[in-house]
């Protein structure tokens, strides 16, 4: 047995398995794990330092996840925009492929919370012949994200074929996983593992990261051997209340990402998801955040912060307005606050 599967199978389960110092009323939280279930391995254990700290929010139960009055089940309309089981046909040229229910360490403010980890995601090998069939009969999906669960829990022969699978269809052209392995199990990043993805290009990966916390020798040897096999790295974080809500959490962590050759792609608003009503912030805050960060650092570093429209109806960036004027001239101010003209004529100023 590898290591990373050791790890995965001496993962917390129970509330009662906590350490006393992380859980205080373990008891209460049995009615949370009863709806959504707890998985926490040894590694993504280790990095709480203490209850209520940001490796603690996002991996501990929380008894407000059943007292959400504001947030609904399904946000993002995926059940209402799959043809086929486990497909998500959003966007005209691209599909999300849902390939498993398991995760390294269940998120508590993960968007699938619903499903993920249970029998209501239930993922069949015929399933995703289905799947299969649907992208060989709709040639204008060009790109198909790989996501779950995490897909980077399945073993090395089954992600193998099924990229050989997507890849012999010859319409699609670009295949991304979405996956939080090398952050919550970078044990599971093998060369070996990081080889055979390397076999299947154009293939990308954008993981997630969402505290400078994560960003341990582990995880960088993680994404070291993924990037050395040719995959672009991209970060998906999520802005959390009480974990990374703030410019100068945000700016460590990404300017961390960029150090172990992860480029900062979404930070995302969070979702309207049953359970997680707790960890959302306002956008004017996401918002003013960016000010912060844009031209204060480099732009490799700051991500597009964006909202996924609730109902499935797509993802709009959020940008700070600098914007005064746009008439003859484009009047409008800097990072520092200058205020600025472009002329948009021919005409000398």
């Amino acid at each position: 047995m590898e290591q990373w599967q050791q790890l995965l199978r001496d993962s917390l389960t129970e509330p009662a398995q906590l350490p006393a110092h992380l859980c205080g009323d373990c008891t209460s939280l049995q009615t949370v794990t009863a709806t959504f279930p707890l998985r926490i391995n040894p590694y993504y254990l280790q990095l709480i330092e203490q209850p209520g700290d940001p490796i603690w929010r996002q991996a501990v139960p929380d008894l407000r996840e059943l007292s959400d009055p504001v947030c609904i089940s399904d946000p993002l309309g995926e059940e209402d925009l799959s043809p086929v089981p486990n497909l998500v046909h959003k966007y005209p040229d691209r599909v999300l492929l849902l390939v498993t229910n398991q995760c390294a360490m269940y998120c508590r403010f993960c968007t699938r919370k619903r499903k993920v980890g249970t029998s209501k995601m239930a993922i069949a090998p015929a399933d995703l012949d289905e799947a299969i069939r649907y992208l060989r009969q709709t040639p204008l999906v060009r790109e198909v994200l790989i996501s779950g669960g995490d897909p980077l829990l399945l073993s090395d022969e089954r992600l193998d074929k099924l990229l050989s699978r997507l890849r012999s269809i010859p319409t699609i052209e670009v295949i991304r996983i979405g996956t939080r392995v090398p952050c919550t199990l970078p044990q599971r990043v093998t060369p070996r593992l990081a080889a055979l993805l390397g076999k299947h290009h154009p293939l990308y990966i954008n993981t997630h990261f969402n505290h400078p916390r994560e960003l341990t020798p582990e995880a960088a040897r993680a994404c070291g051997l993924l990037a050395n096999n040719g995959i672009p790295l991209g970060c998906q974080t999520v802005l959390l209340k009480g974990v990374n809500d703030d410019a100068a959490t945000l700016r460590q962590l990404f300017l961390g990402l960029l150090k172990i050759r992860v480029r900062p792609y979404y930070l995302f608003q969070g979702d309207l998801t049953c359970g997680t009503n707790h960890f959302r912030t306002p956008t004017s805050q996401g918002i003013a955040i960016m000010r912060q960060l844009i031209g204060h650092i480099s732009g490799m570093a700051v991500p597009t912060f964006a909202l996924d429209s609730p109902g499935g109806k797509g993802k709009i960036p959020l940008t700070p307005n600098y914007i005064l004027d746009q008439g003859t001239d484009l009047s409008f101010r800097n990072y520092l606050g200058e205020t600025c003209i472009y002329p948009e004529s021919g005409d000398p100023i």
